[in-house]
């Protein structure tokens, strides 16, 4: 069996063909530092290539999936090019979910906020459990949104659902969420874990090489709507990045 470490990321096999990602950091309710967005996209990338796995489920340990960054670690940009390192960081975790080979089953939990709520977004079967909540703060923060969501959410919601959730940062429960298609299955929060690993279960059944042109074809037809927007979304979070305005209401965030 493969084993992968990691200091943010609890990477194992937890069911026949199916490996579990969980995000480790529960004290800080998994919020995104720097060593977590870069592993993110390396547990990705090695359960991706690792044989034994044939479904993951994606997850949060503790109280939450992702309450979005980590303020307490918040290193901002000084410069263009720390900027664009750090963005492009936060869009090779999305490229290595949405582009990876193996099918990606949401277990979300708790808090799913700005980077958070776009992980579980890229998820091609998001379950949420009934207490879970998400919101995009991005805007109001003179800051942009990454994850290709830009492309993704008009696709699942509609562009006028799309634009009050991205403009306005309102928070949405679980259900509201299913109302609108970015839940896939809203379940308790018990059997949140369970729920997601009999759909990986499912998934790891089926025969590989059509699961992965599946997704691989799914993600190809709108792959150039995709790319580009993960460079659009790149260039206008670098812009807010670097105006000082950002600055201001992160400090007072």
């Amino acid at each position: 069996m493969t084993a992968f470490t990691y200091d943010t990321i609890l990477s194992t096999m937890t069911g026949e063909g199916v490996r579990t990602i969980a995000l480790n950091r529960p004290r800080s309710l998994n919020a995104m530092n720097r060593r977590l967005i870069d592993e993110v996209a390396l547990a990705f990338d090695d359960a991706n290539r690792d044989p034994e796995t044939r479904a993951i489920v994606f997850t949060g340990e503790g109280r939450a999936f992702c309450a979005g960054d980590d303020r307490h670690e918040h290193v901002h940009p000084e410069t263009e090019e720390q900027a664009r390192d750090l963005v492009d960081a936060i869009q090779r975790a999305t490229m290595a979910i949405v582009f990876g080979a193996k099918p990606v089953v949401g277990a979300i939990n708790g808090w799913a906020v700005g980077g958070g709520f776009e992980w579980a977004i890229n998820c091609d079967f998001p379950i949420w459990a009934e207490s879970a909540k998400g919101f995009f703060p991005e805007v109001s923060l003179n800051l942009f949104v990454t994850g290709a969501v830009t492309s993704l959410l008009p696709g699942i919601v509609g562009p006028v659902k799309a634009k009050e959730m991205l403009f306005l940062g309102q928070r949405y429960t679980a259900a509201d969420l299913k109302d609108c298609g970015v839940a896939w299955k809203v379940v308790p929060d018990a059997d949140l874990r369970d729920e997601a690993g009999k759909v990986a279960a499912q998934l790891a059944a089926l025969p590989t090489l059509s699961v992965r042109a599946m997704k691989r074809v799914l993600n190809q037809a709108t792959a150039g709507g995709l790319q580009r927007a993960l460079e659009l979304e790149t260039d206008a979070t670098v812009a807010g990045f670097l105006d000082p305005e950002t600055t201001r209401l992160l400090q007072t965030f």
